[in-house]
């Protein structure tokens, strides 16, 4: 089993290595020059190349693109020439550990940096921190709305299979599967929050925290998560849904289903000891993937319901051409899917033994 778990960390190292080189080369190809944009179009070539040098756009790509390995390590090793690309200054690195070093070279421990925002000046991490939970939040609800609803209409559904009621469910999946998030979005938020406002109470627009009428305190809103978890909710419903009927029909075919029926096994517990734990594989793959899905695809949906958390981030990224924020964005989203997949893999080995051979 360790062998196991090594082997899918030292995968997941590996994927996510691959994934910061195919961000830094996309972003670093793109058209533009990042000093203008930091610096504004009325600067003067002296402050524009003192910039240049700051960011290192003076360097080589190659050069560039070790830094930004180094830059997003949580440790380094670094020299002591000043004459070096990689010397080690305290003043920059001011909230780094030395821990030991040689006579040219120094070991650090280190906070990952990833630049500061072109407009607001902030370090991108400190963006991210600020706006990273609210997302999380969102897709969570959404997730936890989508799975349990979906398992128990999906137990039912092939409980009941051929009724009425087993393919009612079926067209409605179908319908939730092929509706897109942002009209989604739209047309929730115009029947829930402006058609329907008087009976729901429910606002088009609001984030976890805001301000009371007075503007002086911050108040928790959470009826404002409502209709943006419900919105992202509705097609990974659909999904658990199918998955669940599907599997659990499949699983109630086999001969291990029959001999718990022969030995007198109520239905309840044939459903609940030795059905749902053996059919709930494919149903837990489907989840993560969406939950690590959601965080990048709540772009228009906080964008549209004025959720801020970092799809709300990205989007103001992009009209702003805030590279770096745009990149801190996309490698956190890259982040989390890889540890929630190496996460789910190594829940397979409690739920199915075979996973290890």
């Amino acid at each position: 089993m360790l062998q196991y778990i090594l082997k899918k960390i030292l995968y997941s190292i590996v994927v996510f290595l691959g994934v910061v080189t195919v961000i830094f080369f996309l972003f670093n190809i793109l058209p533009g020059d990042s000093s203008r944009m930091l610096m504004g179009q009325r600067s003067d070539l002296q402050s524009l190349q003192a910039i240049r040098v700051e960011l290192g756009l003076d360097q080589s790509f190659i050069n560039r693109y070790f830094k930004y390995l180094d830059d997003l390590s949580p440790i380094s090793i670094y020299s002591k020439n000043k004459e070096s690309y990689f010397y080690y200054n305290p003043e920059n690195y001011k909230k780094s550990k030395p821990l030991f070093g040689t006579e040219n070279d120094i070991f650090v421990i280190k906070r990952p940096y990833l630049q500061r925002s072109f407009q607001s000046k902030k370090e991108v991490l400190q963006i991210l921190s600020e706006t990273v939970l609210n997302t999380f939040l969102l897709a969570l609800a959404s997730i936890v709305f989508a799975s349990i609803l979906g398992i128990v209409l999906g137990i039912f559904s092939a409980l009941y299979k051929n009724t009425f009621y087993d393919k009612l469910v079926l067209v409605m999946t179908s319908f939730g599967m092929s509706l897109p998030s942002f009209f989604a979005a739209i047309l929730i938020g115009w029947l829930f929050a402006f058609k329907l406002s008087d009976y729901t109470h429910l606002n088009l627009t609001g984030n976890l925290y805001q301000l009371d009428d007075y503007g002086e305190q911050l108040t928790l809103q959470w009826k404002n998560l409502i209709l943006p978890a419900l919105t992202l909710g509705i097609r990974p419903l659909s999904v658990v849904l199918q998955l669940t009927r599907n599997s659990m029909l499949d699983v109630l075919s086999q001969d291990y289903i029959r001999t718990a029926k022969a030995k007198g096994l109520s239905p309840y517990k044939v459903i609940r000891k030795h059905a749902l734990k053996n059919s709930l594989n494919p149903v837990i793959t489907s989840i993560s993937g969406w939950l690590a899905s959601m965080m990048a695809g709540v772009v228009f949906v906080e964008f549209i319901f004025g959720w801020k958390g970092l799809g709300f981030v990205i989007v103001e990224g992009v009209n702003n051409y805030d590279i770096p924020v745009v990149m801190g964005v996309v490698l956190l989203i890259s982040i989390i899917f890889v540890f929630i997949t190496l996460l789910v893999d190594l829940v397979y080995l409690f739920l199915d033994p075979r996973v290890k051979l």
